[in-house]
């Protein structure tokens, strides 16, 4: 049987406006993170990070599209943990009381152009996603960063001529650097975590699309003190700090 270490000295947050606090300490044992792709490299990081702060604690991530992870906690998979990057894909889970405590914002992402290293096409604004001659990617419009792509491309009045509507912001970006298409949106993010393989245009709509990042424990988490250790984790100056630097704005 699994021995799961009580937390010592766990400080609770309450509501978003507190002050952070400071790492936990005595998480022990395994702890399921589902968490939305954009937060693939930041998660990683802070799970390693969260492992060498609580000796015995083993973090494993399942990255994907919030709608897709929802969806799979709603029909019973087992997780401790839902970052989500937008409410309403938390809300799903809140709705079935998968999760039953009041989820926290912890981040917030906007879009940017993504192009091909060098930008090729001469990709200028939203306006260059109307030209039927280019290839486009977006994400799905069930998936946040196809939601807040539908809001900006509205915003500019362009009319989006997508070639490819992908289920997550990381596919989208894989088409980017792969050269198969001339621009994309995604979130500026996975711009920054790509380094030199793609250029990210900054745009004023994206404004107008602020993704909030929801967190919350789950109901029914196997792990309910690494649940919740994890979650302060990232709310405390530690895990901000790697979200800062991943290019996450703060709630």
């Amino acid at each position: 049987m699994r021995r799961v270490v009580p937390l010592v000295a766990l400080l609770v947050l309450a509501g978003c406006g507190s002050t952070p606090a400071p790492p936990p300490a005595g998480a022990g044992g395994a702890v399921t993170v589902f968490a939305a792709a954009s937060l693939t490299e930041s998660f990683t990081r802070i799970g390693k990070d969260f492992e060498a702060a609580n000796p015995g604690a083993k973090v494993t991530f399942n990255f994907g599209a919030s709608s897709a992870l929802a969806q799979q906690l709603n029909q019973g998979a087992p997780a401790d943990v839902f970052a989500s990057a937008a409410p309403a894909n938390m809300k799903q889970v809140t709705d079935t009381k998968t999760v039953t405590e009041t989820p926290v914002t912890f981040a917030r992402n906007r879009l940017q152009i993504a192009v091909p290293k060098g930008n090729p096409a001469r990709i200028a604004g939203l306006a260059d996603f109307g030209r039927a001659e280019l290839k486009i990617a977006l994400c799905a419009e069930q998936v946040p960063c196809g939601a807040a792509a539908k809001k900006v491309l509205q915003a500019a009045k362009v009319t989006g001529q997508p070639d490819t509507l992908e289920q997550d912001v990381k596919a989208v970006l894989t088409k980017v650097r792969l050269g198969e298409v001339d621009a994309a949106l995604v979130y500026r993010t996975d711009v920054r975590s790509a380094g030199a393989e793609v250029d990210g245009i900054t745009f004023a709509e994206a404004d107008q699309a602020i993704n909030d990042y929801p967190l919350a424990a789950l109901a029914k988490a196997p792990n309910a003190s690494g649940a919740k250790a994890f979650v302060d984790y990232v709310r405390s100056d530690k895990g901000r700090a790697v979200l800062a630097e991943a290019g996450f704005d703060g709630p």
